[in-house]
């Protein structure tokens, strides 16, 4: 299995890290892909080393250290992504939960993600809360035919879903899809299994039946198996489509 979205750097894990990589290993997880929330991120990833567990680097700027003041213009973020052990540009996107005083900030940021990610040919990942319409607009916007990324943490509706797809965008399917009461595995269950991938933003949204704990790698057994029971499918099929998928996404081979 592929944790696609993953803090594994996080301060939440210096205490136990391996531990936390050993359950991860007898999960069967094999890759782990690791966003940035700032360039300071980038750093704490090269520390990472774990036998038979490939680890993905990512740069970016999340759009609520925007809200920090935390900017970076078009060539830094080219410089960072432009590494080749780099395989991502983000994450970045828009979080209107906090508060909207941030917002042309956020969309400028998103954009010049957006520009860096098709110069790069490398796929974006977006972060997205209480701003889909916003989000969605400005990848139509951003849309040349050559963007590629995912939405990570996908809560949107069925429509949503589906415009989202048809933008090129993947759907990572994370903690929040297995909560009872969030409504989101209704919606997973008229798309396409083939455009989403697995993740678990640890440390955070762990899925159920852990909700409420320390999220971390070994946990997206737990959403694959919720995926496999709303797909009406094997938990083999889920695991071998969005690792696929996943690595397609990420050029990884």
């Amino acid at each position: 299995m592929i944790d696609t979205h993953c803090h594994i750097y996080a301060d939440q894990f210096e205490d136990d890290i391996a531990a936390v990589l050993d359950r991860a290993g007898e999960a069967g997880i094999d890759h782990i892909f690791m966003p940035a929330i700032n360039f300071e991120s980038v750093p704490k990833m090269d520390a990472f080393e774990y036998t038979d567990i490939a680890f993905h680097k990512m740069a970016g700027i999340h759009p609520t250290d925007i809200n920090k003041g935390t900017f970076a213009t078009e060539e830094e973020l080219y410089e960072y992504c432009s590494r080749d052990n780099i395989v991502g540009v983000g994450e970045t996107g828009l979080d209107y939960y906090w508060s909207d005083e941030y917002k042309s900030g956020q969309k400028k940021s998103l954009r010049i993600h957006c520009e860096v990610a098709k110069q790069l040919n490398k796929p974006i990942v977006l972060h997205n809360r209480d701003s889909t319409e916003d989000l969605l607009d400005i990848i139509e916007e951003q849309q040349d035919g050559e963007l590629t990324g995912v939405w990570h943490s996908f809560t949107g509706s069925v429509d949503e879903g589906k415009r989202a797809i048809d933008l090129g965008l993947m759907l990572g399917i994370g903690g929040i899809f297995t909560f009872k009461n969030a409504g989101v595995d209704k919606a997973v269950a008229e798309l396409p299994l083939q455009k989403m991938i697995l993740e678990t933003d640890a440390p955070y949204l762990a899925p159920d039946p852990k909700r409420g704990k320390r999220n971390e790698p070994a946990f997206v057994k737990y959403t694959a198996q919720r995926l496999a029971e709303v797909m009406d499918c094997s938990l083999g099929e889920v695991v071998s489509v969005t690792d696929e998928t996943a690595l397609d996404l990420f050029n990884i081979s």
